[in-house]
C-alpha cells in the first residue's frame, strides 16, 4: 500500500498561517505534517508521496528529506493550484500505480488508540 499527503493548503479552512503551508506550522513539538506522516507509518505504509505547492516544495524536502531517517521512502510532487482532494490521486497516479493507497488528512491530528474509538 502507498500513501499520499496533500501538503499544499494555505490555511483557508483553519487559522491562516504566516509560515505558508499549514503543514509547516508547529503543533506542540513538531510540524503539522508529522502527524499524517506518522499515521501512515503506523498503518504500515512505507512509500509516501508528499504533494505540495511549487514555492514550498524545497521547505518540505529540507524538512523530511527522502524519508530515510524515518525508515520510509518519500517522494514529492507539485500541485500548481489548490484544486481539491481528488486531484491528489490524479497527481499521484504514477505513484499509486493502480494499487491500494491511502490519502492522509491534512488537518486531522488525533487518532484513536488501539482498542478505543475516537
Amino acid at each position: 500500500m502507498k500513501g499520499i499527503i496533500l501538503a499544499g493548503g494555505r490555511g483557508r479552512g483553519c487559522t491562516r498561517s504566516p509560515w505558508g503551508s499549514k503543514q509547516l506550522v508547529p503543533v506542540y513539538d513538531k510540524p503539522m505534517i508529522y502527524y499524517p506522516l506518522s499515521t501512515l507509518m503506523l498503518a504500515g505504509i512505507r512509500d509516501v508521496l508528499v504533494i505540495t505547492t511549487p514555492h514550498e516544495a524545497d521547505q518540505f524536502t529540507r524538512l523530511l528529506g527522502d524519508g530515510d531517517q524515518f525508515g520510509i521512502n518519500l517522494t514529492y510532487a507539485v500541485q500548481a493550484s489548490p484544486d481539491g482532494l481528488a486531484q491528489a490521486f490524479l497527481i499521484g497516479a504514477d505513484h499509486v500505480a493502480g494499487g491500494p493507497s491511502a490519502l492522509a488528512g491534512r488537518q486531522h491530528l488525533l487518532r484513536a488508540r488501539p482498542g478505543h474509538t475516537a
